[in-house]
């Protein structure tokens, strides 16, 4: 099986690792996204989270707000699988694959928030599932229309097929649109704002980081698929 083409998107080919019908590949494009993942998802396990200090209204003092060790332990356990689909998505040459990865981070993504005991924090956390769980329609829809088009749903396959066609096209746009609500990105990124205003940084950015790299892997996949060059 002919897969350098996939070297023209993310540098040389370096290698593929098959696992049955699942074959993970390898670019230095692909490797910098996966390893940027897990070595985060490394500092969030060694990681402590940090004291909030807010202002009281009407007085000059502030009050200290603490992350719970139960609330702690259960975000950092959260933050963890969300580093490791993150990363798992970076590398996986399945599309399925993918839309499975990016349905579990929107999960945990949930999760993270959903540990904090403040009614503004759980209504936007509760909005946020909303467009999660609507967005997993198009998510896995889409998967289905390049499947039904191509044949398969392997990227190492769609990638050497010398055609595009509408639904392949319209199957990737559902995908992206699907990615874009699971993630949370603009302009579904106001349903999870009030989320950010919550105690436990390092267990946070691990959210915008997901969504950062799942958007970039969904644009290569956009290329592989729809073959613009």
């Amino acid at each position: 099986m002919d897969v350098s083409i996939l070297g023209g998107l993310g540098g040389q080919l370096l290698g593929i690792i098959p696992l049955g019908d699942i074959v993970l590949y390898f670019t230095p494009f692909n490797l910098f996204m996966c390893a940027s993942a897990l070595a985060f998802t490394a500092l969030i396990a060694i990681s402590q989270t940090e004291s909030q200090v807010e202002a009281e209204f009407g007085s000059l003092r502030d009050r200290e707000v603490k992350v719970g060790k139960e609330e702690f332990k259960i975000r950092r356990f959260l933050a963890i699988v969300c580093g490791l689909a993150t990363a798992g998505a970076m590398i996986t040459g399945d599309l399925f694959d993918f839309t499975l990865f990016v349905c579990l981070i929107g999960i945990v993504n949930i999760g993270i928030v959903g540990a904090v005991k403040q009614v503004d924090v759980l209504d936007a956390a509760f909005q946020y599932g909303l467009i999660a769980m609507m967005a997993s329609l198009p998510l896995f829809g889409g998967a289905a229309l390049v499947l039904a088009s191509t044949g398969t749903i392997s990227l190492l396959q769609i990638v050497q097929l010398p055609y595009t066609t509408p639904m392949m096209v319209l199957g990737s746009i559902l995908v992206f649109l699907g990615v874009a609500g699971e993630s949370g990105v603009a302009p579904f990124f106001a349903t999870k704002a009030e989320m950010f205003r919550t105690p436990g940084s390092p267990f946070l950015l691990i959210i915008h980081l997901s969504s950062l790299l799942v958007i970039v892997r969904m644009i290569e996949i956009l290329l592989i698929i729809n073959k613009p060059f």
